[in-house]
């Protein structure tokens, strides 16, 4: 029977597993979002969220238990010094699962796992950067790709 075993096993070796979630963690804590797939993501989540509410108590042990998990000293710096006083008042919840869709090659539901309440300018920041890796303008009107047109329709607005 399996009783308690609540964690996925994404498929991999239980070492492999570890590691890919602990560099997850970190990777999440420093990026403050991390685009995955939707099963790794829910696991990821568990422990980050510990991550967060273990922080939240600011003693020396926590840091040293913290530090055991996730992989970079200056991640754990910026826990301990910004994430932790942006989710003071908050309960739990501290991370969302936003989908985008199926990945081409194997049909793998993939999602953006972040951090909640992250500051505006950086969600523009990425926002930005995303389109532009696609080849889109980021704030492109209709005007502004065609400039030939506005005359056009100006030209057939007075002629009648």
């Amino acid at each position: 029977m399996r009783h308690q075993a609540h964690h996925g096993r994404l498929g991999v070796q239980p070492s492999h597993r570890r590691a890919m979630i602990r560099n997850m963690v970190t990777s999440l804590f420093k990026h403050e979002r991390v685009k995955t797939t939707k099963g790794r993501a829910k696991e990821v989540r568990r422990y980050a969220e510990k991550m967060i509410t273990i922080a939240k108590k600011e003693t020396l042990a926590s840091k040293r238990h913290i530090l055991g998990f996730v992989r970079e000293r200056e991640v754990v710096n910026k826990l301990f010094k910004t994430l932790i006083y942006r989710y003071a008042e908050r309960k739990g919840g501290y991370t969302r699962v936003l989908k985008l869709g199926s990945r081409k090659g194997d049909g793998a539901e993939m999602v953006f796992l972040e951090l909640v309440d992250r500051p505006l300018e950086e969600k523009l920041s990425e926002t930005k950067t995303d389109k532009k890796e696609k080849g889109e303008t980021p704030t492109a009107d209709a005007s502004e790709t065609q400039p030939g047109r506005k005359k056009k329709q100006k030209e057939a607005s007075a002629s009648t």
